[in-house]
This record gives structure tokens, C-alpha cells and sequence, in this order.
């Protein structure tokens, strides 16, 4: 499975400043990590973050936010951010600062 080069550019420019990322192919798509945690990453098109399970239900009411279902079961504190809610750089920004802001709060790898 392939994954968006034009998105993943645009998530390396948001992500530039942190000296904690790393990458790997993760999902058939792009996993960002931040400190060997998970955070965002990208899968075909879509986004996909990391926000947890505290922050699960309320994200999943954000415009364009839906769960993480590819396997056709949830993963719960995952979900995914179709292409309208991240084409402008400031909700991408966003919702990338949730997920490293999640993968932060857990024991570095």
C-alpha cells in the first residue's frame, strides 16, 4: 500500500524542528516517531494519529476525524483525518501536535 509523498513532505516540514522523529513503515503506510513512540503518520491519504484512549471520543468529534478501521477493527486512540481536514497547514500542524503530544506522555524507546 502507498502512501501520499506530497502529504508526508508537508508532515516532515511540520515535524522539522523535533530531534526526536524517526520514521518507519508501519500500517502499509508512513509512522512518524517521536521519542520510539508512535504519533502520526500516513496511510494511502489520510492521516493517521495517535491522540489515546483519554483523548479518543472527543477527537472523533473534530471534522473529518474518524476511527482507525483499516482492519475492520478499531484500534482505539487511533484514528484517521481524511484529506478536508488536513488540507490547510495549520490543521495539519494540529492534529500532528496531538500525537506527539501523546507519544510524549509515554516511556521513551
Amino acid at each position: 500500500m502507498a502512501y501520499d509523498e506530497t502529504l508526508a513532505a508537508r508532515l516532515h516540514e511540520v515535524l522539522a524542528d523535533r530531534t526526536d522523529v524517526s520514521e518507519r513503515k508501519m500500517f502499509g503506510g508512513l509512522a512518524m516517531m517521536v521519542a520510539g513512540n508512535m504519533a502520526v503518520g500516513i496511510v494511502e491519504d489520510r492521516l493517521m494519529v495517535r491522540v489515546g484512549p483519554n483523548a479518543y471520543e472527543n477527537a472523533l468529534d473534530e471534522p473529518h476525524a474518524r476511527p482507525m478501521d483499516f482492519t475492520g477493527r478499531p484500534m482505539k486512540g487511533f484514528l484517521f483525518v481524511d484529506t478536508p481536514g488536513i488540507e490547510q497547514d495549520e490543521d495539519l500542524r494540529r492534529w500532528a501536535a496531538r500525537g506527539v503530544e501523546f507519544a510524549l506522555t509515554l516511556p521513551p524507546k
